[in-house]
């Protein structure tokens, strides 16, 4: 048994230190160099808001392993069931020889998700896997073809979801040729669309995506419309109030399956159990993955059940999807985030950060927008007194709270974007010392 982790930011050694130095030499000799990594440290122990390197620094995590450790790294009902579980069974593949854990997930995916109607859940090990099936259960559904998708989205790294990726580098440069029947519509974009072409208005905005999307595709050859309700990799873009609604009703007008990707957004992340529930937005499929299982790997695809049972027996599936031992940690990291109020924690971090982030704003105009909805919190970056995109300044502010111990990452299709996704279980005084930490890194980074 390890002694409980100090939840303190401590530098042991300068960052990296000599071991994760060592390391990183075995890992550039062994490793695949197209697997790069954000930070130049090893980890060994993490819970609550601290990841701790091989050479005892401890560093505050406002990553969440990309919003995947929500309920924090290593949570006790997690830590329990997974024991409890791989001491049972470890595999034996649900299309084989079934385990009620699976059907106890899917059961409480169908109540959670949004929507009272009768459901279907489908399980699987990646967001990206979710997605590539929520494509094929809308096209068994609709006997189409066409999927459209938006600007600056973000869908996974497989061929199909590459095609529905925006962004080139790094996640498709060079990749090609990539899945066809893949269309891109305008999206919502505030802080840079311009208010007469309606970018402030989100009905605005839906009708100018509608309006390209009739024109470039048709809605009789549509299957499915793939969104994130708050756009992840792209900058997590927050679309003007309308814009989700809009979409959602005009592709129940046509029967084009609305598929709400909230592989970044779900379980609380965003103050909601899931991002739709903010609007009312009741998606047709639901894509889930990342904080649905405490740090192991599962998704799910959620939706209606006459959607959802579209595909013939046999055509969904996979040797892995719904192991066991995620589906144990999936319920009770549920178990957490309903039993320990982690949707008003997230809340809670959005009044703690967006005060100290939009003060930071008043004082210094290379922060252009401030955003996001609870735990997914962002900053735009951008050359003074402008809108002009500034990657160089966000890569410097990311490098020097690294070094200073505090774990931060970049996004956006511009490169220009620090997001903050902290997991729910940080502490009110970690995320202030962190804060302090980007107060202190942004008056030393040259203007």
């Amino acid at each position: 048994m390890h002694d409980p982790l100090p939840q303190t930011r401590h530098l042991a050694t300068a960052i990296p230190g000599p071991r994760s130095q060592e390391l990183m030499a075995r890992k550039t000799g062994a490793v695949a160099a197209g697997v790069g990594t954000t930070m130049p440290v090893f980890a060994t122990r993490a819970a609550g808001g601290i990841i701790e390197d091989v050479d005892g620094n401890r560093l505050i995590d406002l990553g969440s392993g990309i919003a995947v450790t929500t309920v924090g790294s290593s949570a006790p009902r997690v830590v329990t069931a997974v024991t409890e579980q791989v001491a049972a069974f470890t595999h034996t593949c649900f299309m084989v020889t079934p385990y009620e854990s699976y059907v106890a997930v899917a059961e409480a995916l169908n109540r959670l998700t949004p929507g009272a109607h009768p459901k279907r859940t489908a399980l699987f090990n990646s967001g990206a896997e979710a997605v590539e099936n929520a494509v094929k259960i809308a096209r068994s559904h609709t006997r189409r073809n066409a999927v459209v998708v938006f600007d600056h989205a973000y869908h996974g790294r497989t061929n199909l979801t590459m095609a529905m990726t925006a962004k080139n580098m790094p996640y498709k440069h060079g990749f090609g040729p990539f899945a066809p029947e893949v269309y891109r519509a305008p999206s919502s974009y505030p802080f840079r669309d311009a208010a007469p072409d309606g970018g402030g208005d989100g009905v605005a905005a839906a009708a100018r995506a509608i309006t390209s999307i009739e024109k470039h595709i048709g809605a009789k050859n549509l299957a499915a419309m793939v969104i994130e309700p708050i756009q992840g990799e792209g900058g997590f873009i927050e679309p003007a109030p309308g814009f989700l609604p809009a979409l959602a009703a005009w592709c129940r007008e046509h029967g084009v399956v609305f598929v709400a990707d909230e592989v970044q957004t779900g379980f609380a992340r965003t103050g909601d159990m899931f991002a739709c529930d903010y609007e009312g937005v009741v998606p047709d499929l639901i894509v889930t993955a990342k904080g649905i299982a405490g740090g192991l790997p599962l998704s799910a695809v959620t939706g209606r059940a006459e959607i959802m049972d579209a595909p013939h027996t046999g055509g969904l599936g996979g040797t892995y999807g719904g192991n066991p031992l995620a589906c144990a940690a999936a319920l009770a990291a549920l178990a957490t985030i309903e039993e320990d109020g982690l949707i008003a924690r997230a809340r809670e971090i959005e009044g703690l950060m967006k005060p100290r982030l939009h003060v930071l704003q008043q004082k210094d105009d290379r922060l252009g927008d401030v955003r996001g909805r609870g735990a997914m919190i962002a900053v735009e970056l951008v050359r003074p007194g402008s809108t002009e995109p500034d990657p160089t300044l966000a890569a410097a502010v990311a490098q020097s709270a690294h070094r200073a111990g505090v774990i931060v990452l970049t996004c956006g299709t511009y490169g220009n974007v620090l997001r903050f996704l902290p997991p729910l279980a940080i502490s009110d005084a970690l995320l202030g010392e962190a804060l302090n930490v980007l107060e202190s890194t942004l008056t030393t980074v040259p203007r």
